[in-house]
């Protein structure tokens, strides 16, 4: 969370080489506005909505999102609300999508601060905790293929072209 995803989906939005894409952004004001619990306060309830909304991007073709079934993983593993074994057993169910995905962009925090958006936790730790389970779930259910980005969203879209279109 708060690494700049939607920025860079944004920024690729507006390149030719990506035309015939179509792009997605989560909606977290929109579900938190219809009483979806976020953060470290979701609930498995919450995080089947989120499971639902990155499905329904997962039956478009040439789709580029900002949130994947890793994050709503990490996110429901991060949330003190759900027990430990509902967050195994949700998990093990959502390990069977991360294989639609073709490509997972994974997208460093180093370097990036976090801003106040008035929707997401601004608490760094919390940050941290998100990034390592995305990590832990890229180990153990590890995409077709991954590409590993950082730096500025200029030098993020110069590394994915690179693996993209070389």
């Amino acid at each position: 969370m708060s690494v700049g995803k939607t920025t860079l989906v944004n920024a690729l939005k507006e390149l030719p080489e990506f035309k015939d894409y179509h792009f997605a952004t989560e909606r977290s004001k929109y579900l938190r506005d219809l009483g979806i619990p976020l953060n470290t306060d979701s609930t498995i309830l919450g995080q089947t909505i989120f499971l639902a909304e990155r499905c329904s991007e997962l039956i478009r073709e040439n789709i580029i999102t900002d949130r994947t079934i890793y994050d709503v993983m990490a996110f429901t593993f991060s949330a003190n609300s759900i027990s430990d074994v509902e967050k195994r057993e949700f998990a093990n169910l959502l390990s069977r999508f991360t294989r639609e995905y073709d490509i997972v962009i994974y997208v460093s925090p180093e370097g990036v601060e976090i801003e106040d958006n008035g929707i997401r936790t601004i608490d760094a730790k919390y940050r941290d905790s998100i990034d390592k389970a995305i990590k832990l779930m890229l180990d153990e259910w590890p995409p077709n293929k991954l590409i590993e980005i950082k730096g500025t969203t200029e030098e993020r879209i110069e590394t994915i072209k690179g693996a993209l279109f070389s």
